[in-house]
């Protein structure tokens, strides 16, 4: 696997990525207590441990976008790309509070996300993880591949 040759200016990226994504994603769903945020709902039991986990696997997946010295260009917006971002999303909708979430609210009411939104977080969460493992994989394959022209 190509990770184990990573130089240091990649893991700075996926550390630097990892941290970026835990503030931007958690101070907005309060789950970092800020005064211009707040939560109605407590974060639960899984919500830090799932922002950890897509928190790493954003910051691995950004820093295969790094290119190496041998490498050249970064990539431009691939399906593993879209899907990561995907990922990134969804784990925002997992833990943010269901009745602070405006959209949620226009969408379902106070009632519809307490009672449809909120004990559909989990899943969404789990479809995040999915999603940015899926990316990573996908980026961490064709990686080391080598794309060989096609005669015309």
């Amino acid at each position: 696997m190509t990770i184990a040759y990573w130089t240091g200016r990649r893991w700075g990226v996926a550390a630097a990525t990892a941290v970026a994504y835990v503030l931007v994603v958690g101070v907005p769903t309060a789950m970092i207590p800020t005064p211009v945020f707040g939560r109605e709902i407590p974060p639960t039991w899984w919500s830090w441990p799932a922002l950890l986990v897509s928190a790493v696997l954003a910051g691995l997946l950004a820093a295969t976008y790094v290119a190496s010295p041998v490498e050249g260009e970064a990539d431009e917006l691939d399906r593993p790309t879209r899907t990561g971002l995907a990922g990134g999303m969804l784990t925002f909708f997992a833990v943010g509070c269901p009745v602070c979430n405006k959209l949620v609210l226009l969408a379902l009411g106070t009632s519809g996300a307490l009672n449809w939104f909120e004990p559909v977080q989990p899943l969404l969460q789990v479809a995040a993880i999915a999603a940015l493992a899926w990316a990573l994989r996908t980026r961490l394959r064709t990686e080391s591949a080598c794309v060989v022209p096609v005669a015309s």
